[in-house]
């Protein structure tokens, strides 16, 4: 099958080279695009220079810092267009180990639509995060999960594998959440579209170099979306129980 990763990109200069030979290690035959968004430290330059060396890698520059979600966005509708099977989305800063990609593909060929690499199943792990930081993220997910009543143990990891056929189904395109949260609105989707999920366990490491993008408003915008459609969900169960039983009527009193 053919496979497309795709890896946003903002100053990760000093992480793209050993991200992209790890990839043509690891799955060969897969195309990378690499999503740029204007990145300072050169990082759009660089890979295009490796690109040229290693082929079936693409960069798609963007004129400035446009978030998350509108990397994938950008990426994932051209990748249906072009035909290919699966889909894979990962950070470019090695936090995500490209070994473990086979394992995700994996998942699919066993039938599965989506293959999510979890920090947080048994198996899974973290490492060289500060204390405070695993907590935020546990608890984040655990909090997700219980409000949206999704049975996915991290909601916010953007190591991913889908089928295209499933991103058909959830339409990435028409989402508007930003970061991580862009990350839990598919999770959601997929769950409510009774999609096949599975979660792999995968090692977890900081970045290796650079910044982390993570920020606190990051988090209070995440946990503001999820309890919004959390209420959402619940009032459009309501309201959808209430007209099942207008529609079933009063029981009958016989005769």
């Amino acid at each position: 099958m053919s496979v497309l990763i795709v890896a946003p990109t903002y100053n990760e200069r000093d992480n793209i080279e050993l991200f992209l030979r790890g990839i043509r290690e690891s799955v060969p035959d897969a195309t990378v695009v690499v999503v740029d968004d204007n990145s300072p430290d050169g990082t759009g330059d660089l890979a295009e220079e490796l690109a040229s060396q290693m082929g079936m890698v693409k960069v798609l520059h963007r004129q400035t810092k446009m978030g998350l979600g509108s990397a994938y966005r950008h990426a994932m509708q051209p990748a249906l267009d072009e035909g290919y099977d699966i889909v894979v989305t990962m950070d470019v800063d090695l936090s995500h180990d490209p070994a473990a990609i086979p394992d995700l593909i994996g998942a699919l060929t066993r039938g599965h639509d989506v293959a999510l690499g979890s920090r947080y199943v048994r198996g899974g792990s973290v490492s060289d995060w500060p204390l405070h930081r695993r907590l935020l993220s546990r608890w984040g997910n655990r909090y997700t999960a219980f409000a949206l009543r999704v049975p996915v143990s991290d909601c916010t990891t953007g190591f991913r594998a889908y089928r295209s056929s499933a991103l058909r189904v959830i339409e990435p395109h028409t989402t508007t959440a930003e970061g991580y949260a862009f990350l839990t609105e598919l999770v959601r989707r997929m769950v409510r579209s009774d999609l096949a999920i599975v979660e792999v366990p995968i090692h977890f490491r900081d970045r290796r170099a650079g910044t982390s993008k993570m920020s606190l408003r990051i988090v209070i915008e995440t946990m503001v979306l999820v309890t919004r459609w959390a209420i959402t969900d619940r009032r459009s169960k309501r309201t959808m129980s209430a007209h099942q039983g207008t529609r079933s009527g009063p029981p009958s009193s016989g005769s």
